[in-house]
């Protein structure tokens, strides 16, 4: 037989999983939302031009399935000796499924594309391809973000500040991965 408290404690229970399942249920669907579009290199291993080795010419990049106002890039080495080090951050990309080869390091761009770039973490504007030290080879991921809006953000800025400029305002991500080591 169920005693009282044993009843008002189910009740309880009842309530709580009927207020938070739709909450995590929503935030697993905008994970899901937040996903989905493929990023492609050409190539899994870095060619010589787009490093320090040779030109440092940016690589170009294949983006499918994105549907929004505009792409940003953030281009990462997670196996730098002293944390993650940014290579490049671009953003205000109008939707465009080819990032052109060799983007110009400048702040503002019209020309090969509509963009903003800011500095990367050798304090250059724009693109600085892999440059590790000798050894293992290192990993970097290319994150592509589809927005649904052109971000108020200054050309220049850091990737701390795009990273919160695109709070709130991410519908698609994904990723590509290539490898270069000395």
């Amino acid at each position: 037989m169920m005693t009282d408290s044993s009843f008002t404690m189910r009740i309880v229970l009842v309530v709580l999983i009927c207020a938070i399942l739709p909450a995590a249920l929503a935030a697993v669907a905008d994970e899901k939302e937040a996903t989905g579009i493929a990023v492609a290199l050409g190539f899994e291993q870095f060619p010589r031009e787009s490093t320090c080795e040779g030109a440092d010419l940016s690589p170009r990049i294949e983006i499918q399935g994105c549907n929004a106002s505009s792409l940003a890039i953030i281009l990462e080495d997670p196996d730098a000796p002293s944390g993650t080090f940014v290579h490049w951050i671009i953003w205000n990309i109008p939707p465009n499924n080819i990032i052109p080869y060799a983007i110009p390091r400048e702040a503002t761009l019209s020309d090969p594309l509509q963009c903003r770039q800011g500095y990367n973490d050798f304090g250059e504007i724009g693109y600085a391809g892999p440059c590790p030290p000798s050894g293992m080879p290192h990993r970097y991921f290319f994150r592509v973000f589809c927005l649904d809006r052109m971000l108020d953000l200054p050309a220049g800025a850091s990737a701390e500040k795009l990273r919160e400029a695109m709070q709130g305002h991410i519908v698609q991500q994904g990723q590509a991965m290539a490898r270069f080591g000395r």
